[in-house]
């Protein structure tokens, strides 16, 4: 079977090693042998795979990076709608779904020649329902919110691939998120930063902005041995520890109800396969037993945070207990300016001789407490939370490799003034990113900080030079994770 995993623009370095790390593990590789396509050297919004079909079982629980995981349904050359509706109806749907199942498709596109990219849609749609309606007699439903099977379509210049989605919602919600701020950080964008930083287990890794703990949670899960997809693949069900939400972060509440959009479909609920899908979930659960052995505590994971909005500490709190970590995270309520980093430059390296990392997503706006900086409006900006990661406006192949070279020209290293010439900041805005920039120089020797950002002026405003800018995609925004290397008080008087 032939996979396309796709994740968000500037993480497929990272995630082709992922694939890689998932594919060795045993349990998966006593399903069969995956062959990974080659790391892709720019952005292709994903890797592509060949492997069984209980590939997408691993995929969907074990990805933290993927934000879904298509099954290619065939692949062939067309000229106008009416061969996509050829091929479309051709292919045998009523293996995979039954006409009392609900539908939805989605068409992405990359310099195709069709002027209308919905009636594309169309035609597809109504080629899967017409040979459902032969096969069977009925017809399946079309719901777009909340759809049983999705089918997923993408048109380059002459060719048209046709996958079944079988992730269902997109795999960033892992469900642990019972509520979240205005603008979070999607999981597995947080999840791939945490890869290309190098962070590892036992590491002292701090945000002193952690608004919701998405950086917390993702590394906390990590080192536990907790898989993205635990939640939605019914563990903590299995294992008596079904958590029950107070809120609802998005809708539906990704849960085991949900689950995963493979087990809807009819290659996967036979028995071989369920009996494979309950060997990758027994693999976890004893390695989850394993880590927990390591990490009884909170304490113990070397994991902090704090936020100056007393409202995102609570809500840090509820998330990380209900992404099923020990005890309470180690998160106060304190301004980003007095946050001070979790243990001393002495002792910074810990037992596995790394250096403290902070990680941070400034917020700038109303949790700095400061108006006018660039950024206020980020939630608008860096494109709502529950964004499918595919559609009209979404396109997971190519939309960030054109708004990257419509942004190419922007760079981390434009003058300050020139950017302050072109648009109003507001002094105290400038005043505190300044400031910052001096608290981390203070309080921060020995560590290594990384800042995710679509302010490419941001080492200007803090006044220190990155050592490393590494281009990525929030949605379809542009923004640059920066690396500073801060040098401890006695280097900076030798």
């Amino acid at each position: 079977m032939r996979f396309f995993v796709v994740c968000p623009g500037g993480l497929e370095t990272v995630l082709a090693t992922e694939l890689r790390q998932i594919a060795e593990r045993p349990e998966v590789k006593a399903q069969g042998v995956w062959v990974i396509d080659p790391t892709p050297t720019s952005p292709t919004g994903g890797v592509g795979l060949a492997g069984p079909l209980s590939a997408a079982m691993a995929l969907n629980l074990h990805s933290r990076i993927a934000s879904r995981v298509l099954l290619q349904m065939a692949e062939s050359t067309y000229r106008q709608e009416d061969d996509l509706y050829r091929l479309a109806h051709g292919l045998a749907w009523e293996e995979w779904f039954t006409h009392k199942q609900t539908l939805r498709v989605d068409v992405t596109a990359h310099r195709s020649p069709l002027k209308s990219l919905n009636f594309a849609t169309l035609k597809i749609k109504d080629a899967i329902v017409d040979r459902l309606r032969e096969v069977s007699g009925d017809r399946p439903s079309i719901d777009t919110a909340f759809p049983d099977v999705r089918v997923q379509a993408h048109l380059t210049a002459t060719h048209v691939s046709i996958y079944l989605d079988t992730s269902g919602e997109a795999l960033f919600k892992r469900g642990w998120r019972d509520e979240k701020g205005d603008a979070p950080l999607k999981e597995n964008l947080a999840a791939g930063i945490l890869a290309i930083t190098g962070w590892q287990p036992k590491q002292p890794l701090f945000d002193p902005m952690c608004g919701s703990g998405t950086f917390l949670i993702e590394a906390a899960q990590i080192a536990m041995g907790i898989p993205s997809g635990a939640i939605r693949a019914g563990l903590y069900d299995e294992a008596g520890k079904e958590s029950v939400p107070t809120r609802l972060a998005y809708r539906p509440l990704v849960t085991s109800v949900h689950g995963f959009g493979f087990l809807r479909l009819k290659p996967y609920v036979v028995g071989a396969e369920q009996k494979k899908w309950q060997a990758l979930k027994d693999a976890v659960l004893a390695e989850i037993l394993e880590r927990r052995k390591a990490f009884p505590d909170a304490q113990s994971l070397h994991i902090s945070g704090s936020d100056i909005n007393e409202k995102l500490v609570s809500m840090t709190k509820s998330n990380w207990q209900r992404a099923q970590l020990p005890g309470l995270p180690v998160v106060r309520q304190v301004d980003a300016l007095a946050a001070k980093p979790p243990v001393t430059a002495g002792d910074v390296s810990g037992a596995n001789n790394l250096p403290g990392l902070a990680l941070l997503n400034p917020p700038y706006g109303q949790r700095l407490g400061i108006k006018g900086g660039r950024g206020d409006d980020r939630d608008q900006a860096q494109g709502r939370y529950d964004d499918e990661g595919y559609g009209d406006d979404v396109d997971p192949y190519s939309h960030n490799i054109e708004t990257g070279r419509q942004s190419a020209k922007r760079s981390s290293r434009e003058s300050l003034k020139r950017l302050q010439a072109e648009e109003e900041i507001d002094p105290a805005f400038l005043e505190f990113m300044k400031q910052f920039g001096q608290h981390l120089k203070d309080a921060f020797g020995g560590w290594h900080i990384f800042i995710l950002t679509a302010d490419m002026a941001l080492p200007g405003q803090l006044r220190i030079k990155e050592s490393r800018r590494t281009p990525l995609f929030n949605g379809p925004l542009e923004c640059r994770l920066f690396r500073f290397e801060m040098r401890s008080k006695a280097e900076r008087l030798s």
